[in-house]
């Protein structure tokens, strides 16, 4: 049996799933290895600017251990926020033939990457290049980048960005093994027939009109996802009986409420727990990322929001577009920083109801392909390459019976 060790900063309620899926069905002695106890603590979020302890489990169902964390700041937001020394006792007590690690930019992991472990490491980011950059900084960035990345034997990516942004970092097309970003679908979906009439009294409670079609901002009020931006191109598109709702906390809140303030139709929402969130995307009848810049690496509320049947409309530069947001079909991508570009898509989006509803059942069906299963195939398909047999990584089945897909395919 394959031993496998994942080395990550903490829990998160997107990965949780996937790893005690692949617990029960992938066949692997797995250890999960986390670096901090956010998430199962409850502690405030810098950007959120509230308590956070997510709502649903998180440690269940998986082999995993916390590795004492002696930053005196612990968090994500530096590389000294995430310091282990223990991780490379722990990863030799375990023996591992292979070890995933979900990130590698703080200095555990930069601890990891200099020691001299035999074990093939194996690298799970979701960074991309939608934002190009050529000043000297970004050159220097990317020679270094180019050489840790030498440290691994295989990449998983996570959409077409992740993969390019690898490709230009110099690693062959050999070592990259598609494993998309995935949310629990079959939670979600799960859900969607209750969610629906909490939705409606939600709304009600909100003081929704029952005849508006609802615009929906789901995440943190930052200056990276842009919420700003939204409000603005609602105010442009101006469109008929349709309510727009922010549903979050963050930094930006107060200049958003007095932005608001002048503008009909406009509802705000706190932080929704994970419990909350089906009915939060049941709600819309359209879900809005805006975001600029590199932060947005992918948008897994994008995930969420298709996984409810619910059609979306994205910035160029958020990570998923290229992968999940087909123009016309399962919604819309728009140049980002644009407001006016925004504020056009508001108007075709909302222009027919009807075509918005199969554009939402559309996103129903292209997220089945971005799933726990997919991701798992992906990881066995590099397993076996890195056991030196075939990879199968464009046909054929995975071990655990599901089939694996060429990127392309999906």
């Amino acid at each position: 049996m394959t031993r496998l060790a994942i080395v990550t900063t903490h829990p998160v309620q997107y990965y949780a799933p996937w790893f005690r899926y692949l617990a029960a069905t992938s066949g692997l002695d797995l250890r999960v290895y986390y670096l901090w106890d956010f998430g199962v603590s409850d502690r405030v979020d810098p950007t959120f600017g509230v308590r956070v302890k997510w709502d649903v489990p998180l440690l269940d169902g998986y082999p995993h251990e916390f590795v004492p964390n002696r930053s005196r700041r612990p968090g994500t937001d530096r590389f000294w926020g995430i310091d282990n020394p223990e991780l490379p006792r722990r990863l030799a007590d375990f023996d591992p033939d292979a070890t995933l690690c979900i990130g590698y930019n703080y200095a555990t992991f930069a601890r990891l990457l200099l020691s001299r472990s035999r074990q093939p490491l194996i690298l799970r980011g979701d960074s991309h290049r939608l934002v190009p950059r050529t000043d000297w900084k970004s050159r220097i960035k990317r020679t270094i980048l180019a050489r840790v990345f030498r440290r691994f034997s295989a990449f998983l990516y996570v959409g077409q960005a992740n993969r390019e942004y690898y490709r230009v970092h110099g690693v062959s097309d050999n070592n990259l093994f598609f494993c998309p970003h995935s949310v629990d679908n079959a939670r979600f979906r799960g859900e969607r027939a209750q969610a629906e009439p909490a939705a409606i009294a939600w709304r009600k409670e909100l003081g929704i009109e029952p005849d508006r079609r609802v615009v929906l901002f789901a995440g943190k009020f930052e200056p990276k996802k842009r919420p700003l931006d939204l409000l603005d191109a609602f105010r442009r598109a101006a469109p008929e009986r349709t309510a727009l709702l922010f549903v979050g906390n963050g930094p930006l809140e107060s200049e958003l409420r007095r932005a608001a303030a002048g503008v009909p139709d406009t509802f705000f929402a706190p932080f929704q727990n994970q419990t909350l969130m089906p009915r939060t995307y049941a709600a819309a009848d359209l879900v809005v990322l805006p975001s600029y810049g590199s932060g947005e690496t992918w948008g897994l509320c994008v995930n969420e929001a298709m996984c409810m049947g619910r059609p979306v409309v994205v910035s160029s530069h958020v990570g998923c577009a290229q992968d999940l947001v087909e123009p016309g079909i399962t919604g819309l991508v728009f140049e980002a920083g644009r407001i006016d570009a925004l504020a056009e898509c508001l108007r075709v989006a909302l222009s027919d109801t009807d075509r918005l509803s199969r554009w939402g059942e559309a996103a129903s069906n292209r997220i089945q392909a971005y799933s726990y299963e997919q991701a798992t195939a992906g990881l066995l398909a590099c397993l076996r390459k890195l056991a030196g047999q075939e990879s199968g990584l464009t046909s054929g089945l995975s071990e655990n019976g599901v089939q694996v897909f060429d990127h392309g395919s999906v």
